[in-house]
Protein backbone atom coordinates (compact mmCIF):
# COMPACT_ATOMS: atom_id res chain seq x y z
CA UNK A 1 0.00 0.00 0.00
CA UNK A 2 1.45 3.03 -0.93
CA UNK A 3 1.63 6.17 2.01
CA UNK A 4 0.06 8.59 -0.01
CA UNK A 5 -3.28 6.65 -0.93
CA UNK A 6 -4.20 6.54 2.91
CA UNK A 7 -7.43 8.78 3.34
CA UNK A 8 -7.95 8.59 6.95
CA UNK A 9 -6.58 9.22 10.43
CA UNK A 10 -7.29 5.23 11.49
CA UNK A 11 -5.24 3.95 8.14
CA UNK A 12 -1.73 6.35 8.61
CA UNK A 13 -2.05 4.80 12.67
CA UNK A 14 -1.92 1.53 11.58
CA UNK A 15 0.88 1.95 8.36
CA UNK A 16 3.02 2.61 11.25
CA UNK A 17 3.85 5.99 9.78
CA UNK A 18 6.15 8.29 12.08
CA UNK A 19 5.97 12.07 12.84
CA UNK A 20 9.01 13.69 12.09
CA UNK A 21 9.75 17.93 12.09
CA UNK A 22 10.63 19.70 8.97
CA UNK A 23 14.21 20.19 10.15
CA UNK A 24 14.49 16.39 10.70
CA UNK A 25 13.47 15.53 7.35
CA UNK A 26 15.55 18.49 5.62
CA UNK A 27 18.91 16.65 7.79
CA UNK A 28 18.25 13.08 7.37
CA UNK A 29 17.60 13.56 3.75
CA UNK A 30 20.67 15.44 3.15
CA UNK A 31 22.31 12.59 4.65
CA UNK A 32 20.74 10.08 2.27
CA UNK A 33 22.14 12.40 -0.54
CA UNK A 34 25.84 12.65 1.14
CA UNK A 35 25.83 9.26 1.50
CA UNK A 36 24.85 8.42 -2.11
CA UNK A 37 27.49 11.07 -3.52
CA UNK A 38 24.49 12.95 -4.95
CA UNK A 39 24.73 16.66 -5.95
CA UNK A 40 22.25 18.58 -3.13
CA UNK A 41 22.81 21.81 -4.80
CA UNK A 42 21.89 21.06 -8.40
CA UNK A 43 22.77 24.66 -10.50
CA UNK A 44 24.61 26.36 -8.10
CA UNK A 45 28.33 26.55 -9.45
CA UNK A 46 31.48 28.33 -7.65
CA UNK A 47 30.33 27.42 -4.08
CA UNK A 48 31.22 23.90 -4.26
CA UNK A 49 34.18 24.46 -1.23
CA UNK A 50 32.49 27.65 0.45
CA UNK A 51 28.72 27.90 0.67
CA UNK A 52 27.75 24.48 -0.15
CA UNK A 53 29.51 22.92 2.86
CA UNK A 54 28.08 25.40 5.22
CA UNK A 55 24.69 25.21 4.37
CA UNK A 56 25.14 21.56 4.82
CA UNK A 57 26.55 21.85 8.29
CA UNK A 58 23.48 24.52 9.15
CA UNK A 59 20.83 21.75 7.91
CA UNK A 60 22.61 18.71 9.69
CA UNK A 61 22.86 21.29 13.07
CA UNK A 62 18.80 21.89 12.39
CA UNK A 63 19.59 25.55 12.29
CA UNK A 64 17.40 28.73 10.65
CA UNK A 65 20.09 30.49 8.06
CA UNK A 66 20.63 33.89 7.16
CA UNK A 67 22.36 33.98 3.72
CA UNK A 68 24.08 37.37 3.83
CA UNK A 69 25.27 38.93 0.32
CA UNK A 70 25.45 40.92 -2.26
CA UNK A 71 22.71 41.13 -5.30
CA UNK A 72 22.69 38.55 -7.83
CA UNK A 73 24.62 35.33 -5.92
CA UNK A 74 22.21 33.08 -5.83
CA UNK A 75 20.39 33.52 -2.44
CA UNK A 76 17.17 32.84 -2.70
CA UNK A 77 18.14 30.14 -5.64
CA UNK A 78 20.16 28.15 -2.76
CA UNK A 79 16.86 28.52 -0.46
CA UNK A 80 14.79 27.11 -3.16
CA UNK A 81 16.61 24.57 -3.71
CA UNK A 82 16.09 23.16 -0.29
CA UNK A 83 12.63 22.15 -1.39
CA UNK A 84 14.64 19.13 -3.10
CA UNK A 85 15.42 17.82 0.72
CA UNK A 86 12.02 17.60 1.84
CA UNK A 87 9.91 13.95 1.99
CA UNK A 88 7.88 13.44 -0.90
CA UNK A 89 4.70 14.07 0.58
CA UNK A 90 3.51 14.43 4.32
CA UNK A 91 -0.23 13.98 5.64
CA UNK A 92 -2.21 16.69 6.39
CA UNK A 93 -5.76 17.10 8.17
CA UNK A 94 -8.26 18.25 5.60
CA UNK A 95 -9.38 21.43 5.74
CA UNK A 96 -6.61 22.46 7.82
CA UNK A 97 -5.66 26.39 7.29
CA UNK A 98 -1.92 25.59 9.08
CA UNK A 99 -0.81 21.94 7.77
CA UNK A 100 -1.62 20.30 10.80
CA UNK A 101 0.02 17.35 11.26
CA UNK A 102 -3.00 14.62 12.12
CA UNK A 103 -0.28 12.59 14.39
CA UNK A 104 0.22 16.43 16.31
CA UNK A 105 -2.44 18.65 15.43
CA UNK A 106 -2.09 21.98 16.83
CA UNK A 107 -4.69 24.19 15.78
CA UNK A 108 -8.24 24.17 17.73
CA UNK A 109 -9.72 23.18 14.15
CA UNK A 110 -7.36 20.08 13.89
CA UNK A 111 -7.78 18.90 17.83
CA UNK A 112 -11.57 19.63 17.21
CA UNK A 113 -11.56 17.56 14.24
CA UNK A 114 -10.11 14.57 15.39
CA UNK A 115 -11.96 14.18 19.02
CA UNK A 116 -15.19 14.10 16.86
CA UNK A 117 -14.36 12.17 14.30
CA UNK A 118 -11.39 9.66 15.30
CA UNK A 119 -9.76 7.27 13.14
CA UNK A 120 -12.13 8.61 9.96
CA UNK A 121 -10.91 12.07 9.93
CA UNK A 122 -9.94 12.54 6.49
CA UNK A 123 -6.46 13.15 5.65
CA UNK A 124 -4.43 14.35 2.21
CA UNK A 125 -1.08 14.08 1.41
CA UNK A 126 0.77 17.66 0.90
CA UNK A 127 3.86 17.43 -2.41
CA UNK A 128 7.21 18.57 -1.39
CA UNK A 129 6.85 21.64 -4.03
CA UNK A 130 3.91 22.93 -2.57
CA UNK A 131 6.13 23.28 0.94
CA UNK A 132 7.77 26.41 -0.10
CA UNK A 133 6.53 29.93 1.07
CA UNK A 134 8.56 33.02 -0.02
CA UNK A 135 7.87 36.61 0.98
CA UNK A 136 9.95 39.73 -0.39
CA UNK A 137 10.51 41.99 2.81
CA UNK A 138 9.57 45.44 1.99
CA UNK A 139 8.61 48.69 4.63
CA UNK A 140 4.81 48.35 4.04
CA UNK A 141 4.46 44.76 5.56
CA UNK A 142 2.54 44.20 8.65
CA UNK A 143 2.51 42.27 11.58
CA UNK A 144 -1.06 41.30 10.27
CA UNK A 145 0.35 40.14 6.69
CA UNK A 146 2.57 37.75 8.43
CA UNK A 147 1.39 36.51 11.44
CA UNK A 148 -2.52 37.12 11.51
CA UNK A 149 -4.70 39.22 12.59
CA UNK A 150 -8.33 38.78 13.82
CA UNK A 151 -10.94 38.79 11.23
CA UNK A 152 -14.46 40.96 11.85
CA UNK A 153 -16.16 39.27 8.67
CA UNK A 154 -15.31 35.66 10.16
CA UNK A 155 -16.98 36.63 13.46
CA UNK A 156 -19.83 37.92 11.83
CA UNK A 157 -20.13 34.93 9.78
CA UNK A 158 -19.65 32.89 12.51
CA UNK A 159 -21.44 34.91 15.21
CA UNK A 160 -18.84 35.12 17.22
CA UNK A 161 -17.14 36.97 19.99
CA UNK A 162 -14.24 38.92 19.54
CA UNK A 163 -12.82 37.05 22.36
CA UNK A 164 -12.73 33.68 20.88
CA UNK A 165 -10.01 32.56 19.02
CA UNK A 166 -11.70 31.08 16.17
CA UNK A 167 -12.04 34.46 14.61
CA UNK A 168 -8.24 35.19 14.11
CA UNK A 169 -7.60 35.16 10.37
CA UNK A 170 -3.54 33.36 10.03
CA UNK A 171 -0.97 34.97 8.34
CA UNK A 172 1.66 33.95 5.68
CA UNK A 173 3.94 32.34 8.52
CA UNK A 174 1.18 30.21 10.48
CA UNK A 175 -0.30 29.04 6.93
CA UNK A 176 3.19 27.80 6.21
CA UNK A 177 3.53 25.73 9.02
CA UNK A 178 6.15 22.32 7.94
CA UNK A 179 7.24 24.57 5.38
CA UNK A 180 10.57 26.17 4.29
CA UNK A 181 9.41 29.67 4.59
CA UNK A 182 12.06 32.52 3.10
CA UNK A 183 12.21 36.32 3.85
CA UNK A 184 13.89 37.78 1.00
CA UNK A 185 16.04 41.49 2.07
CA UNK A 186 15.14 40.72 5.82
CA UNK A 187 16.76 44.10 6.39
CA UNK A 188 14.04 45.92 4.58
CA UNK A 189 11.64 44.30 6.87
CA UNK A 190 10.28 47.48 9.70
CA UNK A 191 12.28 46.75 13.33
CA UNK A 192 9.36 46.24 14.97
CA UNK A 193 7.58 43.35 12.29
CA UNK A 194 10.98 41.78 13.09
CA UNK A 195 10.44 41.68 16.74
CA UNK A 196 7.01 39.80 15.92
CA UNK A 197 9.00 37.11 14.84
CA UNK A 198 11.55 36.51 17.76
CA UNK A 199 9.27 34.00 19.58
CA UNK A 200 8.22 31.90 16.13
CA UNK A 201 12.25 31.67 15.95
CA UNK A 202 13.02 30.81 19.64
CA UNK A 203 9.38 29.32 20.65
CA UNK A 204 7.59 28.41 17.51
CA UNK A 205 4.40 30.43 19.03
CA UNK A 206 2.74 33.07 17.51
CA UNK A 207 0.99 36.28 19.54
CA UNK A 208 -2.17 37.44 17.79
CA UNK A 209 -3.45 40.80 19.26
CA UNK A 210 -4.32 39.85 22.98
CA UNK A 211 -4.83 36.02 22.55
CA UNK A 212 -3.37 33.46 24.99
CA UNK A 213 -2.04 31.74 21.48
CA UNK A 214 0.27 28.68 21.15
CA UNK A 215 0.89 27.04 18.29
CA UNK A 216 4.68 25.31 18.09
CA UNK A 217 5.01 26.12 14.48
CA UNK A 218 7.02 23.74 12.79
CA UNK A 219 8.95 25.68 10.05
CA UNK A 220 12.44 25.77 8.66
CA UNK A 221 13.54 29.71 8.64
CA UNK A 222 15.61 30.93 5.45
CA UNK A 223 16.07 34.85 5.05
CA UNK A 224 18.33 36.40 2.79
CA UNK A 225 20.34 40.00 3.07
CA UNK A 226 23.04 42.62 1.49
CA UNK A 227 25.63 42.66 4.23
CA UNK A 228 24.39 45.56 6.79
CA UNK A 229 27.06 47.95 6.76
CA UNK A 230 25.88 47.89 3.04
CA UNK A 231 22.69 49.46 2.90
CA UNK A 232 20.75 52.56 4.08
CA UNK A 233 17.51 51.18 3.95
CA UNK A 234 17.70 49.10 7.19
CA UNK A 235 19.01 46.43 9.38
CA UNK A 236 18.72 43.52 10.99
CA UNK A 237 17.51 43.82 14.95
CA UNK A 238 20.66 41.95 16.72
CA UNK A 239 17.92 40.01 19.25
CA UNK A 240 16.68 38.88 15.58
CA UNK A 241 19.79 38.02 14.67
CA UNK A 242 21.07 36.32 17.72
CA UNK A 243 18.25 33.76 16.85
CA UNK A 244 19.42 32.46 13.86
CA UNK A 245 21.35 29.87 13.99
CA UNK A 246 23.88 30.17 11.05
CA UNK A 247 25.07 33.57 8.94
CA UNK A 248 26.44 32.16 5.89
CA UNK A 249 28.77 34.49 3.16
CA UNK A 250 27.80 34.49 -0.59
CA UNK A 251 30.34 35.83 -3.09
CA UNK A 252 30.25 35.76 -6.93
CA UNK A 253 32.02 33.44 -8.87
CA UNK A 254 36.33 33.50 -8.65
CA UNK A 255 36.95 32.79 -12.21
CA UNK A 256 35.97 33.27 -15.61
CA UNK A 257 35.27 29.65 -16.00
CA UNK A 258 32.61 29.56 -13.35
CA UNK A 259 30.90 32.97 -14.46
CA UNK A 260 31.10 30.98 -18.02
CA UNK A 261 28.92 28.38 -16.60
CA UNK A 262 26.26 30.14 -14.64
CA UNK A 263 25.72 32.52 -17.48
CA UNK A 264 25.48 29.78 -20.23
CA UNK A 265 22.91 28.08 -18.11
CA UNK A 266 21.02 30.71 -16.99
CA UNK A 267 20.25 32.72 -20.50
CA UNK A 268 17.55 32.30 -22.32
CA UNK A 269 18.68 31.36 -25.89
CA UNK A 270 15.87 31.16 -28.41
CA UNK A 271 16.38 27.96 -30.29
CA UNK A 272 16.77 29.42 -33.86
CA UNK A 273 19.60 31.99 -32.15
CA UNK A 274 21.57 28.77 -30.73
CA UNK A 275 21.58 27.29 -34.50
CA UNK A 276 23.04 30.53 -36.48
CA UNK A 277 25.04 32.08 -34.37
CA UNK A 278 27.99 31.22 -33.14
CA UNK A 279 30.19 32.40 -29.91
CA UNK A 280 33.59 32.12 -29.99
CA UNK A 281 34.96 31.14 -26.73
CA UNK A 282 37.15 34.24 -26.39
CA UNK A 283 33.85 36.34 -26.92
CA UNK A 284 32.49 34.55 -23.90
CA UNK A 285 35.37 35.30 -21.82
CA UNK A 286 35.60 38.81 -22.59
CA UNK A 287 32.14 39.33 -21.93
CA UNK A 288 32.61 37.80 -18.26
CA UNK A 289 35.68 39.77 -17.63
CA UNK A 290 33.54 43.01 -18.52
CA UNK A 291 31.86 42.07 -15.30
CA UNK A 292 34.79 41.17 -13.53
CA UNK A 293 36.12 44.62 -14.59
CA UNK A 294 32.43 46.55 -13.07
CA UNK A 295 33.01 44.84 -9.64
CA UNK A 296 36.79 46.61 -9.36
CA UNK A 297 36.02 49.92 -11.15
CA UNK A 298 36.53 52.84 -9.56
CA UNK A 299 32.81 54.71 -11.40
CA UNK A 300 31.02 51.85 -9.81
CA UNK A 301 29.68 51.53 -6.08
CA UNK A 302 31.13 48.37 -4.64
CA UNK A 303 29.34 47.94 -1.99
CA UNK A 304 26.11 47.80 -4.17
CA UNK A 305 27.64 45.06 -5.94
CA UNK A 306 27.48 44.06 -9.86
CA UNK A 307 25.34 41.32 -10.17
CA UNK A 308 25.38 38.05 -12.09
CA UNK A 309 22.47 38.88 -14.03
CA UNK A 310 24.38 41.59 -15.66
CA UNK A 311 26.45 39.00 -17.56
CA UNK A 312 23.02 36.54 -18.20
CA UNK A 313 21.83 39.79 -19.99
CA UNK A 314 24.47 41.20 -21.52
CA UNK A 315 25.00 37.92 -22.86
CA UNK A 316 21.18 38.09 -24.50
CA UNK A 317 22.04 41.07 -25.73
CA UNK A 318 25.22 40.22 -27.70
CA UNK A 319 23.18 37.39 -29.29
CA UNK A 320 20.18 39.40 -30.04
CA UNK A 321 22.30 42.08 -31.65
CA UNK A 322 24.14 39.30 -33.92
CA UNK A 323 20.85 38.23 -34.85
CA UNK A 324 19.66 41.95 -35.79
CA UNK A 325 22.64 42.18 -38.14
CA UNK A 326 22.14 39.03 -39.93
CA UNK A 327 18.48 40.08 -40.78
CA UNK A 328 19.76 43.24 -42.10
CA UNK A 329 22.44 42.08 -44.13
CA UNK A 330 20.74 38.64 -45.20
CA UNK A 331 23.22 36.33 -43.72
CA UNK A 332 22.02 32.59 -43.10
CA UNK A 333 24.56 32.15 -40.11
CA UNK A 334 26.90 34.75 -38.43
CA UNK A 335 29.11 34.76 -36.00
CA UNK A 336 29.71 36.85 -33.00
CA UNK A 337 31.57 40.15 -33.94
CA UNK A 338 33.47 42.72 -31.29
CA UNK A 339 31.28 45.47 -32.71
CA UNK A 340 28.27 43.78 -31.66
CA UNK A 341 29.68 44.12 -28.24
CA UNK A 342 28.24 48.13 -28.35
CA UNK A 343 24.86 45.98 -27.83
CA UNK A 344 25.51 44.87 -24.44
CA UNK A 345 26.24 48.79 -22.92
CA UNK A 346 22.02 49.33 -22.06
CA UNK A 347 22.44 45.83 -20.28
CA UNK A 348 25.33 47.26 -18.06
CA UNK A 349 23.87 50.93 -17.69
CA UNK A 350 20.56 49.32 -16.46
CA UNK A 351 22.49 47.20 -14.23
CA UNK A 352 25.25 49.15 -12.48
CA UNK A 353 25.00 52.37 -9.72
CA UNK A 354 27.52 54.82 -9.88
CA UNK A 355 29.19 56.55 -7.36
CA UNK A 356 29.86 60.11 -7.71
CA UNK A 357 32.56 60.16 -10.43
CA UNK A 358 30.58 57.74 -12.28
CA UNK A 359 27.40 60.14 -12.51
CA UNK A 360 29.71 62.69 -14.02
CA UNK A 361 31.69 61.02 -17.09
CA UNK A 362 28.23 59.49 -17.59
CA UNK A 363 26.55 56.15 -17.55
CA UNK A 364 27.71 55.34 -21.66
CA UNK A 365 30.91 56.23 -20.83
CA UNK A 366 31.50 53.89 -18.00
CA UNK A 367 29.85 50.96 -20.07
CA UNK A 368 32.31 51.76 -22.84
CA UNK A 369 35.39 51.86 -20.74
CA UNK A 370 34.41 48.80 -19.04
CA UNK A 371 34.88 46.95 -22.15
CA UNK A 372 38.33 48.70 -23.03
CA UNK A 373 39.31 47.44 -19.52
CA UNK A 374 38.13 44.10 -20.09
CA UNK A 375 40.26 43.43 -23.30
CA UNK A 376 43.43 45.03 -22.06
CA UNK A 377 43.07 42.16 -18.93
CA UNK A 378 42.36 39.67 -21.32
CA UNK A 379 44.32 39.99 -24.05
CA UNK A 380 47.93 39.46 -22.48
CA UNK A 381 46.87 36.08 -21.63
CA UNK A 382 46.38 34.64 -25.29
CA UNK A 383 49.09 37.17 -26.70
CA UNK A 384 52.71 38.97 -25.68
CA UNK A 385 52.58 41.37 -23.62
CA UNK A 386 52.34 44.79 -24.86
CA UNK A 387 54.62 47.11 -23.29
CA UNK A 388 53.95 51.19 -21.73
CA UNK A 389 57.38 51.88 -22.46
CA UNK A 390 59.72 50.26 -25.39
CA UNK A 391 62.95 51.78 -26.83
CA UNK A 392 62.06 53.04 -30.76
CA UNK A 393 64.56 50.73 -32.25
CA UNK A 394 63.27 47.61 -30.28
CA UNK A 395 61.50 44.67 -32.29
CA UNK A 396 58.02 43.53 -31.17
CA UNK A 397 55.86 40.69 -32.24
CA UNK A 398 53.18 43.40 -33.35
CA UNK A 399 55.01 45.46 -35.70
CA UNK A 400 54.45 43.63 -39.07
CA UNK A 401 50.39 44.79 -37.81
CA UNK A 402 51.31 47.68 -37.74
CA UNK A 403 53.62 48.93 -40.18
CA UNK A 404 50.73 47.18 -42.79
CA UNK A 405 48.24 49.90 -41.19
CA UNK A 406 51.06 52.45 -41.44
CA UNK A 407 51.70 51.37 -45.42
CA UNK A 408 47.97 51.08 -45.98
CA UNK A 409 46.70 52.58 -49.39
CA UNK A 410 43.30 53.60 -48.06
CA UNK A 411 41.65 53.68 -44.48
CA UNK A 412 40.33 50.28 -43.24
CA UNK A 413 37.13 49.64 -42.31
CA UNK A 414 34.53 46.72 -40.75
CA UNK A 415 31.14 48.21 -41.56
CA UNK A 416 28.14 47.17 -39.15
CA UNK A 417 26.16 45.84 -42.84
CA UNK A 418 29.01 43.91 -43.85
CA UNK A 419 27.83 40.65 -44.41
CA UNK A 420 30.03 37.68 -43.05
CA UNK A 421 31.76 37.16 -46.34
CA UNK A 422 32.75 40.86 -46.67
CA UNK A 423 33.60 41.36 -43.16
CA UNK A 424 36.31 38.01 -43.29
CA UNK A 425 37.49 39.10 -46.62
CA UNK A 426 38.40 42.70 -45.14
CA UNK A 427 40.03 41.18 -41.99
CA UNK A 428 41.77 38.91 -44.49
CA UNK A 429 43.58 41.65 -46.06
CA UNK A 430 45.26 42.22 -43.17
CA UNK A 431 47.77 39.43 -43.83
CA UNK A 432 50.30 40.13 -41.07
CA UNK A 433 47.78 39.07 -39.09
CA UNK A 434 47.46 35.44 -40.04
CA UNK A 435 51.22 34.98 -39.51
CA UNK A 436 50.56 36.44 -36.24
CA UNK A 437 47.78 33.72 -35.52
CA UNK A 438 49.56 31.15 -36.40
CA UNK A 439 53.08 31.36 -34.63
CA UNK A 440 50.81 32.45 -31.24
CA UNK A 441 47.61 30.40 -31.24
CA UNK A 442 48.37 27.35 -33.59
CA UNK A 443 46.10 25.28 -31.97
CA UNK A 444 42.71 28.14 -32.37
CA UNK A 445 39.49 27.32 -33.89
CA UNK A 446 39.23 28.01 -37.49
CA UNK A 447 36.03 29.55 -37.57
CA UNK A 448 37.00 31.62 -34.19
CA UNK A 449 39.87 33.28 -35.83
CA UNK A 450 38.27 36.16 -37.02
CA UNK A 451 36.63 37.05 -33.99
CA UNK A 452 40.24 36.81 -32.93
CA UNK A 453 41.71 38.98 -35.21
CA UNK A 454 39.40 42.10 -34.49
CA UNK A 455 40.28 41.27 -31.19
CA UNK A 456 43.88 42.07 -31.52
CA UNK A 457 43.12 45.09 -33.37
CA UNK A 458 41.07 46.24 -30.67
CA UNK A 459 43.53 45.57 -28.40
CA UNK A 460 46.24 47.12 -30.15
CA UNK A 461 44.36 50.60 -30.05
CA UNK A 462 44.01 50.50 -26.40
CA UNK A 463 47.60 49.84 -26.12
CA UNK A 464 48.30 52.94 -28.01
CA UNK A 465 49.57 51.33 -31.49
CA UNK A 466 46.32 51.57 -33.28
CA UNK A 467 43.79 54.15 -33.55
CA UNK A 468 40.01 53.41 -34.04
CA UNK A 469 37.29 55.87 -34.82
CA UNK A 470 33.43 54.72 -34.37
CA UNK A 471 31.30 56.23 -37.10
CA UNK A 472 27.54 55.39 -37.76
CA UNK A 473 28.36 53.04 -40.56
CA UNK A 474 31.34 51.26 -38.52
CA UNK A 475 34.52 51.11 -37.35
CA UNK A 476 37.97 52.49 -38.82
CA UNK A 477 41.20 51.29 -37.66
CA UNK A 478 44.37 53.50 -38.65
CA UNK A 479 48.54 54.04 -38.34
CA UNK A 480 47.89 56.53 -35.04
CA UNK A 481 50.84 58.57 -36.49
CA UNK A 482 50.20 57.82 -40.27
CA UNK A 483 47.87 60.73 -41.18
CA UNK A 484 49.96 63.22 -39.12
CA UNK A 485 53.31 62.24 -41.42
CA UNK A 486 52.00 61.88 -44.39
CA UNK A 487 50.38 65.90 -43.94
CA UNK A 488 54.04 66.65 -43.33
Amino acid sequence: MKINTIKTLGELIKSGYKSKSIKEELRENLIAKIMNKETVFKGVHGYENTVVPELERAILSKHNINLLGLRGQAKTRLARLMVDLLDEYIPVVEGSEINDDPLNPISRFAVELIKEKGDKTPIFWLHKSERFAEKLATPDVTVADIIGDVDPIKAANLKLSYADDRVIHYGMIPRANRCIFVINELPDLQARIQVALFNILQEGDIQIRGFKLRLPLDMHFVFTANPEDYTNRGSIVTPLKDRIGSQILTHYPEDIETAKLITQQEATKINNQKDFIKVPELAKDLLEQIVFEARDSQYIDAKSGVSARLSIAAYENLISTAERRALFSGDDKTMIRLSDFDGIIPAITGKVELVYEGEQEGAQFVAESLIKEAIKSLFPTFFPEIKKLEKQETETPYDAIISWFFNADEDFELLDDYTDETYKKALDKVTPLNDFLKKYQPNMLTEDAYFVKEFILWALVEFKKLSKFRFAEGTQFKDPYGNFISGL
